[in-house]
């Protein structure tokens, strides 16, 4: 048994160090990587879909006020943020493939959660599954990480676009079958509004067996073996090691500033757009086509964005970031409430601003850590971005039944103008 045990760590040395020689190796499996990356996050963005399209809804019905319809949001993204946490920190020890595989089969059992919940008209167990549910969410997103660690500096941006824009068969997917799900759910005696969340259990599922089977060798084990293998350049590190840990924390602190206030608006704006459409009369189709194309608007453009952030730089594609998320809140304000079209353009500049914010922020943040802390610093990053679509998604409910769905949109909008100073304030500090 030792014998065996010895074996295998030694051919698992073997394995690593062939792949630290060569920088072939090293360039097929990081497209290797991002294949499978590919294929997990179409099946999380099925999964994701469901909380987005109609968790308020199905909250809505069964609490009876609108006044709380805030809270699946603030639930799914505060279970987010602790999946987060976790997920980021098993990443850093055991490799991507153990963070992500459990975050998804996390979620999946979430979703599952949340269907029973439904069917028992169970409010504790619907709140606790939320949370759950919320570990698929947050691994969904934590896995655009994935396909960067073996990516050069010129292709990180596009590595997480990659990641992200494969997001959006799925996520488009999801919305555009709510009615189907409700319909099959109805027909086996489940609540209509709980049947999109048992296609969210599936994908979930699904995404996370993908990860565990198939995500080998760990991109992340062999980026850091790699990082440990470079230690000659250390003297040259340690000689300027103060001013590139000033430039290292400025570049987490921008990067998470920017993809903290793009999410808290983001979430608050989309949360309440399915009740304001309710209460005016709309479907739950046309419900599931305006977020349907917002959730492509946060994705599709990805590829774009990527290659814009490479190119243009993190900074112009941050204030684009501001500027985009501004303009759809205007909209979505002025947009009168029978309006397809208007909304469907609120909410598709909704998702373009956040895509940019998202993907700028990222591309900071791994710029500016070091393999040994790199994936629990993305952890603890994507905690805070959690927490604030939390505190979005809690807050969008009772300011619209406070004032309105006007009032909410203007103020996010204007939010978002924030993280133009604090770009500012970087630049002017690196200079």
């Amino acid at each position: 048994m030792e014998y065996n045990v010895k074996e295998k760590v030694n051919g698992r040395k073997e394995t690593l160090q062939k792949y630290v020689d060569s920088t072939e190796k090293q360039r097929q499996l990081y497209q290797k990587t991002l294949m499978i990356v590919v294929l997990s996050q179409i099946l999380g963005g099925a999964g994701l879909a469901a909380g987005i399209t109609v968790g308020a809804l199905l909250a809505q019905d069964m609490i009876g006020t609108d006044s709380y319809a805030g809270i699946p949001a603030a639930l799914i993204t505060l279970g987010s943020a602790a999946a987060a946490f976790l997920v980021g920190r098993l990443s850093q020890r055991f490799g991507r493939r153990a963070g992500l595989a459990s975050g998804f089969l996390a979620g999946g059992i979430g979703a599952f959660g949340i269907v029973f919940a439904a069917v028992a008209d169970h409010l504790p167990l619907l709140y606790v599954s939320l949370l759950v549910y919320g570990a698929g969410m947050a691994t969904n997103l934590q896995a655009r990480y994935a396909g960067t660690d073996l990516a050069q500096p010129n292709q990180r941006a596009r590595a997480v676009s990659m990641a992200m824009v494969s997001t959006t068969f799925g996520a488009v997917a999801g919305p555009n079958l709510v009615d189907v799900m409700g319909r099959f759910a109805a027909s086996i005696g489940v609540p209509a509004l709980a049947g999109p969340f048992i296609l969210a259990g599936a994908a979930f599922t699904l995404a996370g067996l993908v990860l565990l089977a198939w995500l080998r060798p760990d991109p992340f084990i062999v980026a850091k073996a790699i990082a440990e293998a470079q230690k000659t350049d250390q003297v040259k590190v340690s000689e300027s090691s103060s001013t590139g840990t000033a430039m290292s924390n400025r570049g987490i602190i921008v990067g998470t500033t920017v993809m903290v206030l793009t999410q808290i608006v983001m979430i608050a704006i989309m949360t309440m757009t399915p009740v304001h459409m309710k209460h005016h009369g709309h479907s739950l189709r046309e419900v599931g086509l305006v977020i349907g194309i917002h959730i492509a608007a946060m994705y599709l453009p990805s590829l774009v964005t990527g290659v814009l952030v490479d190119k243009l730089g993190r900074t112009i594609m941050s204030y684009a970031s501001g500027i985009t998320l501004l303009l759809a809140g205007i909209l979505a304000a002025w947009a009168p409430p029978d309006s397809m079209a208007a909304l469907i353009a609120a909410l598709a500049l909704l998702g373009i601003g956040w895509n940019f914010g998202l993907i700028s922020g990222t591309a900071q943040i791994i710029d500016a850590t070091p393999e040994h802390i790199r994936a629990k610093t993305q952890g603890t990053v994507d905690v805070l971005v959690a927490l604030a679509g939390a505190s979005g998604g809690a807050l969008s409910g009772m300011v619209v039944a406070n004032s309105s769905f006007a009032v909410l949109s203007i103020t996010g909008g204007l939010s978002s103008l924030l993280l133009i100073p604090v770009v500012l304030w970087s630049r002017s500090k690196r200079s």
